[in-house]
């Protein structure tokens, strides 16, 4: 071969090694892009003087740039932390006094001044959206008639820019789409599903954070259109645009059991599935104790020393009792669809925690459907932000409330708490049944959204024992086991069993778990096979 011949052949392999690096690896050098930029912002500056009563000497200035007086921590970095609390300790001066005679410092506003400031701002970075084409499967059963195709689309907020590839891994293997749309064709998966990797590249010179899509494509075995076969396809991505993922499901990136969840794991379309006509001694003494049903013509009124009836008082209340336990499955199905928690595991948790009588039962300080605990008041506050963010706000400032729950004093912590029980309780002395109907009905979503925290408790518990994700070691119905243990019985039981279950079997199945509870801990073990029969 000849020298020219030879040269041409480098440089063809060398284009194509830097061709592959740019597929594969370009992305590193293009987050190295700061996406950042310099606004000039107009703003008024207000001076604020530190002035001594005695003899009127100004002690410090303070400047500020909102309406107001200065707080007691601007005074602090602008004048000392001694003059500071001087002044915020100084009482009011008597009007009758003169102002000579009085003692401490006050403030006064001196000047405002109109000023500018640059101020670096950070921009929004490009995004990348994943739905599917040829199919818009609807859960629970996401059945198609044909394999789709993934589409990842990519979205670049700024003006004069624009997306100019999308890429990643799909099963192992590198892909590239130049544009800001890329088709993948899916085919049928392992039951585990497969994971995607991708990210899209911008010309603004970066790219975006690499997101991933947990795919898992089954044939149904059921033919959804004549003469056609049927695929189930789940796909779990914190990028998802089709229907709404059940949350617990993303929370653990475990997919839902294939086709129709077991009743337990089900939300029906209408209220009228979910309705229940269990005989509940305990609903049954309530109802009589309060008055509502009249039992006279039973022993004692049909009541027992524990506050259940006998079967001749439930056979008087059992009309009501079955209007009372169903009055509140319209609400419960449409905090399911708002949250994603299973309506049926739901009602089935209230069965077992209060017998749908939203009062005090059997234990003191727990209220509501699902006897809520200050121990699940602080679950819901560290597990679930969002219902944080949503909730904090009513009680404490904004700004206690932006630091998060764990920045918060214990103090703010115990009002927190004490203001959500509150809204838990539904005793009330005025009603004719003893109970705030209307505060129960409220009360279903902080239920459903406490669940959705323990959810997130679980993943989180999962993570630290084996270091992946739950969804990788456990079944989705199993993982509702485990969130329903740790509702009930707490993290302390569950967290032992779990690392128990991993340390000894190296698995993390509800049947291993559920024999590694230490004693005390054991009767949760009944309470979840109650809830999931």
């Amino acid at each position: 071969m000849s020298l020219a011949k030879r040269t041409i052949v480098i440089f063809c392999i060398l284009g194509f090694m830097i061709g592959m690096l740019t597929v594969a690896g370009g992305d590193v050098a293009a987050q190295t892009v700061t996406r950042q930029t310099t606004v000039v912002m107009q703003y008024t500056e207000y001076l604020w003087w530190l002035i001594r009563f005695s003899d009127n000497q100004i002690l410090c200035q303070i400047a500020v740039d909102h309406e107001g007086p200065p707080t007691v921590r601007e005074v602090g970095l602008a004048c000392g932390s001694d003059l500071a609390n001087q002044w915020w300790t100084t009482p009011p001066c008597n009007p009758k006094k003169p102002i000579n005679r009085c003692e401490g410092v006050y403030i006064y506003q001196a000047a405002s001044t109109p000023k500018e400031r640059e101020v670096l701002v950070t921009l929004p970075s490009p995004m990348v959206w994943v739905t599917l084409e040829g199919c818009s499967p609807t859960p629970p059963e996401n059945l198609c008639a044909e394999l789709p195709s993934l589409v990842l689309t990519g979205e670049e907020p700024l003006p004069d820019e624009r997306i100019i590839a999308i890429q990643g891994i799909f099963d192992g293997q590198l892909f590239y789409c130049e544009g800001d749309i890329c088709k993948l064709p899916l085919k049928t998966t392992p039951p585990q599903g497969i994971t995607i990797e991708f990210w899209a590249d911008s010309s603004y010179g970066d790219s975006s954070e690499h997101f991933t899509a947990h795919v898992r494509v089954l044939d149904s075995g059921v033919s959804p259109a004549p003469g056609g076969a049927g695929w189930y396809v789940d796909v779990i991505s914190s990028q998802w645009q089709g229907e709404p993922l059940a949350s617990c499901a993303r929370i653990w990136e475990a997919f839902p059991p294939a086709g129709t969840p077991p009743n337990w794991l089900s939300t029906p379309d209408h209220f009228e599935l979910l309705a229940s006509g269990d005989p509940y001694y305990y609903l049954a003494g309530r109802l009589i104790s309060q008055g509502v049903v009249d039992a006279s013509i039973c022993p004692n009124n049909g009541l027992l020393p524990n506050g259940y009836t006998d079967a001749c008082g439930l056979e008087a209340a059992r009309p009501l009792v079955e209007d009372w336990q169903n009055q509140f499955d319209n609400r419960i199905i449409e905090a399911a669809n708002e949250t994603g928690v299973p309506a049926q595991l739901m009602k089935n948790l209230f069965a077992q925690e209060s017998q749908f009588w939203p009062g005090m039962y059997r234990v003191p300080f727990e209220f509501g459907l699902g006897q809520l605990t200050d121990h699940g008041v602080d679950a819901v506050f560290l597990w679930n932000p969002s219902f944080f963010q949503q909730f904090c706000p009513l009680v404490l400032s904004e700004y206690a409330c932006s630091r998060g729950y764990l920045s918060l004093s214990q103090d703010e912590q115990a009002i927190l708490r004490g203001a959500l029980a509150l809204q838990a309780r539904t005793d009330c002395p005025d009603c004719p049944t003893g109970i705030d109907l209307t505060n129960t009905f409220f009360t279903v979503s902080l239920f459903a959204n406490t669940l959705q925290a323990n959810c997130a408790q679980i993943a989180r518990t999962i993570f630290t024992a084996t270091g992946q994700m739950a969804g990788r070691l456990a079944t989705y119905e199993d993982l509702w086991r485990l969130t329903i243990a740790n509702y009930h019985a707490g993290p302390g039981c569950v967290s032992f069993a779990i690392h128990q279950a991993w340390q000894t079997a190296q698995t993390l199945s509800w049947d291993v778990v559920s024999t590694r509870f230490t004693e005390p801990c054991q009767g949760v073990v009944p309470y979840v096979e109650q809830i999931t029969r």
